[in-house]
């Protein structure tokens, strides 16, 4: 029966105040809960009521089960932010379902929530020397940017992603830089070599399960060992003037290539005109000849005498003095041409006149000889 049912009595003061209806005393109640800690544990002697100090465990062990549900509750409290995830692992596995941004609860010492940022971009630096495909040394200093792509992966599946990442580019830059040539890596190649390095060390992470992406590689250094750095600058001195010999001969040649093809075709041109003009006069020599051989057999003497003229006009153009040599006898015949010449005011043209009379008279000096075929001398 409680100690306050009606009937049960009201001396029956669970604190030990039986006559007394003032407040408890608080020291007493302490060493009863002690009393009744030490009997439930093992071991205490009992010096009170068994009823009260049945009443006193009950309650006391009630307020703590409530205590530690809610600090078992509050320590199961937590939150993800905004650029993490979280991966829970339950009695040491790992679950595959991610906790998104926000408040969430799990049961502590049952589940264990790690955090992992998947939008932070990374950086790793590597550098290196290394051997290339010419069998020449170089020094390459490199960028990764990365970022986590795969929270469980990265958490689960390699004990250091880091580590992981840092063999990975090593590994993937000494495969590219031993494919190329020194050209390749110090100079135009330094682009395609970074694009390949990435993709190769992408599919070595991928292998490996990291859970890593990697965004960029960028190539901030490729150079000559410092020992041999001069020595390959005037390696690299006497290329670029061997191409600039190469450019400059190749410009000439593009200069003087065209002009002498031109001069070529103008010469094959002009080759061409004069064959069609030896052939065109020839033809018109051909059609007079023709022409003049029909008028000769109509009247033979006249067209004689006027073809032996038009020779004589010819030959006396070319000349300033003509001597005129009769046979038979001792006259020599001058015509001054020259002085003819002279009197003419317009220079040292002759004109046709002086041309026609001087040749009819030398006609009528032939004609007036008994010889019929004279011979002419001209100097």
């Amino acid at each position: 029966m409680a100690w306050n049912e009606p009937g049960g009595g009201n001396d029956k003061d669970p604190w030990g105040n039986r006559g007394d209806q003032g407040p408890p005393d608080l020291d007493e109640a302490i060493r009863k809960l002690q009393a009744q800690l030490s009997g439930i544990f093992g071991g205490g002697k009992g010096g009170g009521g068994g009823t009260g100090g049945s009443g006193l465990s009950g309650g006391v062990i009630g307020l703590a089960a409530v205590a530690l549900v809610a600090v078992y509750v509050f320590m199961g409290i937590y939150q993800v932010d905004q650029q993490e995830r979280g991966v829970v692992f339950r009695f040491g596995g790992v679950q595959e379902s991610l906790k998104m941004p926000g408040l969430h609860w799990n049961p502590p010492l049952i589940d264990q929530v790690t955090l992992v940022n998947v939008t932070q971009v990374r950086s790793h630096r590597a550098q290196s020397s290394m051997l290339t495909e010419d069998e020449n040394i170089v020094d390459v200093s490199l960028t990764v940017q990365w970022v986590v792509d795969n929270a469980v992966d990265y958490e689960v599946n390699v004990k250091s992603p880091q580590i992981s990442l840092d063999h990975a580019t090593e590994s993937a830059l000494r495969h590219v830089v031993g494919s190329s040539t020194m050209d390749q890596v110090i100079t135009d190649g330094r682009e395609a070599i970074a694009i390949e390095v990435q993709s190769r060390l992408q599919r070595y992470l991928n292998t490996y399960g990291t859970g890593i992406k990697v965004n960029k590689v960028n190539i901030d250094r490729s150079a000559p060992p410092s020992q041999v750095e001069d020595a390959f600058n005037d390696v690299q001195k006497a290329k670029e003037d061997r191409q600039r010999f190469i450019n400059e001969a190749t410009a000439y040649a593009e200069q003087v290539v065209p002009e002498a093809r031109g001069r070529a075709r103008r010469q094959v041109e002009e080759a061409n005109a004069y064959r069609d003009q030896v052939v065109a006069q020839s033809e018109g020599e051909a059609q007079r000849f023709t022409k003049l051989l029909a008028e000769y057999k109509q009247a033979e003497d006249v067209t004689r005498d006027r073809l032996y003229i038009d020779a004589l006009e010819t030959v006396f153009s070319n000349s300033s003095k003509v001597m005129v040599d009769v046979e038979g006898g001792n006259n020599l015949l001058y015509l001054p041409l020259d002085q003819l010449s002279k009197q003419r005011s317009g220079g040292p043209i002759i004109e046709q006149d002086d041309v026609d009379a001087a040749v009819d008279r030398i006609m009528r000096e032939l004609r007036a000889s008994q010889n019929t075929t004279p011979r002419l001398r001209g100097n």
